[in-house]
């Protein structure tokens, strides 16, 4: 599953920059790298105004600009890609208190960082946006980078109702494997120059080419979910580059990939049940059941009965799965969700079931990219079981202890089995006595990326320090916690760290009442909003 926004809607994106080579580093299957060339020394990154795209506004803080790359960084003078680059500009000059280059990648992967940007530089603490010229970027294959990656048509492939995620026959199971395959295929038909190049360490190396066309000795970054991973490549293939790091919501470095799958759906089996107490606490709103078990009951009561009769005859147990995994990354949409959730089992009214699907869950050309990127990526880094049968025995055993994701998030990784291009070997992430101390920031109960995984990644960075929210929010700073935000910002302006791991309290449960009172708006915080979209 993607490692920062919701199921198929992507919250956090991944964002792809550019790199300079360094002479004698070593890839990850091994292979010498050679060193830098005229592309990267010469390259500039060419700031201007950002293009209009049809039916978004385009901000006036934004100045946007691109940089290309090698394809393959051991041919560094063959054929290079574009990608595309945004910033908000430090209002201070360089004379005075600016603090320099913050990249911002907000996971995924896949995703578009250039959609945080602005939201970064807006919302850190202590005015510090007005101190980082803040940086959002593309990755290979992603949004305005060049070429996007587009591997079916959204329309025709997600059209709903979808077959359910969960087989309950052979022939259910054959047909699920199927469009697994068919995916796998049309990529590797239209992108088959591509694919062997779409990895984590090319993306760390492509955010060093940013580094170096900014002209820049060093940068800061600041990675969500999936960004974590990523910043972690960074900060060992070139760790004398890093100023400032921060990981938010990480990765768990050990299991890369298919592993870390596995692992997610027990997290998210976990928050899942926390909805569930909470609308069960909110019985005399919701009338779906005074306790968790019955909560459970009508949840799994509605996906059944949307197997038979999907709801406006577009929502059934996939679109369900779709749209309710998002309120295992925050509890924002969870009166939003419980409101529709009981609309359809009270009254039988489907309208804000099928509403809230559309806003959260549906699929479009955007999100096809991202996932396409996603697999793109995944499918590549590390080695995927190619038999079946150990995704049968695994995913069965596990749908009875979690089986709120297990499946869904099977199928939604599937093509990997078939992916035409065989997994690498991932890049072993770990500590330097080069680095500065690195700032990880992760919830207690964070489903996309459990605690832990910070807590491993945090041991191979030993110069690193937590900051552990109580809550169960996937990606907590800027989120409204001003206890995590202070940290943050005391780390951003001059590199302080606790002096050990520290606990910040999680913030409050929403409220149904508030949600219900707003419409809907004054229930989600902002990072929600920027992330879900």
């Amino acid at each position: 599953m993607t490692w920062g926004r919701g199921w198929v809607k992507r919250v956090f994106r991944v964002a792809v920059g550019i790199v300079v080579l360094v002479a004698g580093v070593v890839s990850a299957d091994g292979v010498a790298v050679a060193g830098g060339g005229g592309l990267v020394e010469s390259q500039r990154v060419v700031w201007g105004p950002c293009p209009k795209v049809e039916g978004k506004t385009v901000s006036a803080n934004l100045e946007c600009g691109s940089v290309r790359v090698p394809l393959d960084y051991r041919n560094p003078y063959g054929q290079t890609i574009k990608l595309a680059l945004n910033r908000v500009k430090a209002k201070v000059s360089r004379d005075a208190d600016h603090l320099g280059t913050l990249l911002v990648n907000p996971g995924g992967p896949g995703a578009s960082g250039r959609q945080l940007t602005e939201f970064v530089s807006a919302g850190l603490p202590n005015r510090l946006g007005e101190r980082y010229d803040v940086i959002g970027f593309d990755p290979r294959g992603v949004g305005g980078s060049e070429p996007a990656v587009h591997c079916v048509d959204p329309e025709d492939y997600y059209r709903a109702p979808r077959p359910d995620a969960v087989p309950r026959s052979a022939a259910d199971e054959r047909k699920l494997l199927a469009r697994a395959q068919e995916y796998a295929t049309r990529c590797g038909d239209y992108w088959s120059w591509l694919l062997p190049y779409l990895t984590s360490e090319n993306s760390a190396r492509d955010m060093d080419t940013i580094r170096a066309a900014l002209g820049e000795e060093k940068i800061s970054y600041l990675g969500y979910s999936y960004g974590t991973y990523l910043g972690a490549v960074y900060a060992t293939l070139f760790p004398q580059r890093v100023k400032r790091l921060v990981m938010d919501s990480t990765v768990d470095p050990r299991g890369v990939w298919y592993k870390a799958n596995l692992a997610q759906d027990l997290s998210f089996e976990h928050r899942h049940r926390a909805f569930l107490a909470w609308t069960a606490r909110h019985n005399a709103v919701y009338h779906l059941g005074a306790t968790a078990r019955q909560t459970s009951f009508a949840y799994y009561a509605m996906r059944d009965r949307l197997r038979r009769r999907p709801a406006g005859g577009v929502v059934g147990p996939s679109e369900l799965d779709d749209t309710f995994t998002l309120a295992g990354y925050s509890d924002k949409v969870w009166p939003e969700y419980a409101r529709a959730w009981s609309a359809y089992v009270r009254k039988g009214d489907v309208k804000p079931l099928v509403d809230t699907y559309n806003k959260r869950g549906k699929n479009d050309a955007e999100d096809e990219n991202g996932y396409a990127v996603y697999l793109g990526v995944q499918c590549r880094d590390a080695a995927w079981p190619r038999d079946w049968r150990t995704w049968r025995t695994d995913m069965t055993a596990l749908h009875r202890r979690a089986p709120f994701l297990t499946w869904p998030n099977a199928w939604f990784n599937a093509p990997c089995k078939f992916w035409p291009v065989a997994g690498g070997t991932p890049v072993q992430v770990r500590g330097s006595t080069q680095l500065p101390p690195i700032l990880i920031l992760q919830s207690r109960g964070d489903a996309a990326t459990p605690y832990r995984g910070a807590v491993a990644m945090h041991r191979r960075f030993p110069s690193s320090a937590m900051v552990i929210d109580q809550g169960g929010n996937h990606g907590v700073s800027l989120a409204g916690n001003r206890c995590v935000d202070g940290y943050l910002a005391a780390y951003l302006t001059d590199g302080t760290l606790p002096r050990r791991n520290v606990s910040c309290a999680a913030l409050p449960d929403p409220s149904p009442a508030a949600h219900m009172a707003s419409g809907g708006a004054q229930g989600h915080d902002r990072l929600t909003d920027v992330l879900v979209r």
